[in-house]
């Protein structure tokens, strides 16, 4: 009787989180092995979320050339004792990427009359910053001094500067202006005082501390999260951005090249796709555009992976399909990018990059033909664009589509048709409730091995909304760590298996807390500040820990697939002599394991354990407080051929030890 109450209450200790149970876990160091690929863990880029215009793209000046469906869209009439119209331009012959222009009549002797405009949910401004302002413009008549003031959320200056006299032509005029306070939701005005006229366009106003300091450039903190996840590739242009709601919407990626004033504006496709999150002022100014993208990818030590559209808009939308005759042009599209973007700076496209300051190729190695197509339609495509890319391109590894769902008769069907394909990679989606996760961690334990190998492109764990809570609520508020948790046992199954699966990326990636559309995202940000989720530091502590093989880690002899709520993969770095352990824990009690190293002894050199875990499973980041929910380190000391390991409940658990 007392040892069955012994067990009782050692049962009952255990499933309250109150004792640690001791087991062991083999490193086989020796073991058979599989390379992990340097692109193993990327990035995926989609322009949601007013991820691109209003976020990472730092342009503070919404609808800058007067291009969205209303020109007006962002800009107010201001009458300081002065009057004025403004008359919106429309150039029907040579200017076909941006005809329209506003053109300002002042009468303002005493006083003043311009425009103000009011950024994307607000412009951000901090305080002793400089700011560079641009426009175009050209006097039709009169004289008229200008004047750029800054304003906080309350119309009250925090910075002006005077503007250079326009002349008869069109020409770019800059100015620089520096703030004396932080602003969250400021804006600004363009004033005139005299008598006259002027056109102007490209209105643009962007802080001068940009990602390398580059002129129009990139937001640097968004910039710095992305950096820190040593991507091995970066995604883009998206997504269901690549595919548009119909074909005369879609991602032409030759028209977010060249100068900015060149460039196509369209409307956004997430503008009006869910109704209830419609924010109306959407729009692609392509100031981030595939040159920006290519550039950004390098700049992070990332391999670029565009994906092109291959004639088919959203099947969820119109389904619009090219016609068969011209899907050629698609196809040419796809040729004249790989020329883009390792081309000699002697061919047309390879010139053009030279143009915009790269002479030097891109190293483009990856390129993604559609999105997430389905059926005959995308085959026959798809087919097509094989032929032709594999011949003229063979070093170009080809990215194919499985569709939008994890599996059922679609899945099947694209599989059965790509699998005897020459396409490279398949292209894996799967938004899931986090028991998905758990279940699914095997996944790929026994894929077919001939054929594709597996790009899980686009994955995230999807709670429900906490009771309480109302849709509309804190933002962050879907990045629990409960599905973190829940993609971290996930992903030690893409590690385990990455002799097949040598790609994957988390979806999607940036969100603005005032303008989202879709969530969970890996990045929440405002105008200001950015935070990363406990989603952002799973996708960190395994790109950080990626290693150069994998290693088989077991338990029992077996694969630590989730039995009693514990998950493992392992991999060695050859080149820094390191294992890397990754052991999930998705129980609530906490476990000690002795782990122990097959054909290799520990060596000299800091051993170390970063755990990621929280309080509770409903608990995220925010802009408030970005900091609930982040890795700790702490040092452990082994001993010649093992490691004693404490792993918390609930708990991601990075465990580096060196070894010879």
């Amino acid at each position: 009787m007392k040892r069955i109450s012994k067990l009782v209450t050692t049962a009952f200790l255990l499933m309250t989180g109150h004792v640690s149970i001791s087991q062991t876990m083999t490193l086989k160091v020796n073991g058979p092995q599989s390379e992990v690929q340097p692109t193993m863990w990327g990035i995926f880029f989609e322009d949601i979320n007013f991820s691109a215009d209003g976020g990472i793209y730092a342009e503070l000046v919404k609808n800058r050339s007067f291009e969205f469906t209303e020109p007006m869209m962002g800009w107010k009439e201001v009458k300081k004792e002065g009057t004025g119209n403004v008359l919106i331009v429309n150039r029907e012959s040579g200017h076909d990427a941006n005809p329209r222009y506003a053109h300002i009549t002042v009468d303002a002797a005493k006083g003043s009359y311009g425009l103000f405009n009011e950024g994307f949910r607000g412009m951000g401004f901090k305080k002793e910053t400089l700011y560079n302002f641009s426009i175009l413009a050209r006097s039709t008549g009169g004289q008229l001094v200008g004047k750029l003031l800054l304003l906080d959320d309350k119309g009250v200056v925090i910075g002006q500067t005077t503007l250079p006299a326009v002349g008869k032509e069109w020409k770019q005029y800059t100015a620089t202006v520096k703030t004396d306070r932080t602003v969250a939701k400021g804006g600004i005005q363009l004033l005139f005082a005299g008598n006259g006229a002027l056109d102007i366009d490209m209105v643009s106003l962007f802080p001068q501390d940009t990602w390398k300091q580059r002129p129009g450039g990139l937001r640097n903190d968004l910039v710095q999260l992305l950096a820190d996840l040593h991507p091995g590739f970066v995604r883009f242009p998206g997504g269901c951005i690549v595919e548009g709601r119909d074909l005369a919407n879609r991602y032409q990626w030759k028209k977010t090249v060249g100068k900015v004033e060149d460039r196509t504006l369209i409307v956004n496709r997430w503008n009006t796709e869910f109704a209830h999150r419609a924010p109306g002022d959407y729009f692609q100014s392509y100031g981030l555009g595939f040159y920006e993208y290519f550039q950004l990818s390098e700049d992070i030590g990332a391999a670029p992976l565009p994906i092109i559209n291959c004639g088919m808009a959203c099947q969820f939308n119109t389904g619009e399909v090219a016609a068969d005759e011209d899907v050629a042009v698609y196809i040419q599209d796809a040729l004249d990018l790989i020329e883009f973007a390792n081309g000699s700076t002697a061919t047309k496209w390879g010139g053009l990059r030279a143009e915009m300051g790269h002479p030097a190729p891109f190293n483009l190695r990856h390129l993604g033909v559609g999105n997430e197509q389905w059926d005959s339609q995308y085959v026959a495509r798809y087919q097509r664009f094989e032929e032709v890319l594999k011949a003229k391109h063979p070093e170009i590894k080809l990215v194919s589509s499985v569709g939008p769902f994890s599996s059922g008769e679609r899945f099947d069907y694209l599989w059965s048709k790509l699998k005897p394909s020459k396409a490279d990679l398949v292209d894996e989606h799967y938004y899931m409730p986090p028991e998905w996760f758990l279940k699914n961690a095997d996944r790929y334990d026994n894929y077919e091995r001939k054929g594709p190998k597996i790009f899980s492109g686009e994955y995230a764990a999807h709670v429900k909304t906490p009771k309480g809570q109302k849709e509309t609520d804190t933002a962050e508020g879907r990045n629990t760590w409960e599905s973190a948790l829940a993609e971290a046992a996930f992903m030690t199954g893409l590690e385990r298996n990455a002799d097949i699966v040598q790609m994957a990326s988390y979806a999607p990636l940036l969100a603005h807390v005032d303008a989202w559309q879709w969530r969970p995202d890996l990045i929440w940000f405002d105008n200001l500040r950015s935070v990363g989720t406990p989603n952002y530091y799973v996708q960190r502590l395994f790109s950080n820990n990626k290693g150069t093989h994998t290693i088989p880690v077991t338990s029992d002899g077996q694969p630590l697939t989730g039995q009693e709520g514990i998950y493992a993969s392992a991999t060695i770095d050859k080149a820094e002599h390191r294992i890397l352990l990754k052991v999930v824990n998705a129980t609530d009690r906490a476990v000690t394991y002795k782990v122990a190293l097959e054909g290799a002894v520990t060596a000299k050199g800091a051993a170390k354990q970063t755990v990621l875990t929280a309080k509770n499973k409903t608990d995220f980041n925010t802009l408030e407080a970005p900091s609930v929910v982040v890795p700790e380190e702490q040092i452990i000391t082994p001993g010649k051929n093992n490691v004693s390991v404490s792993v918390k409940a609930n708990s991601l658990n990075i465990i580096q030890v060196p070894y010879k």
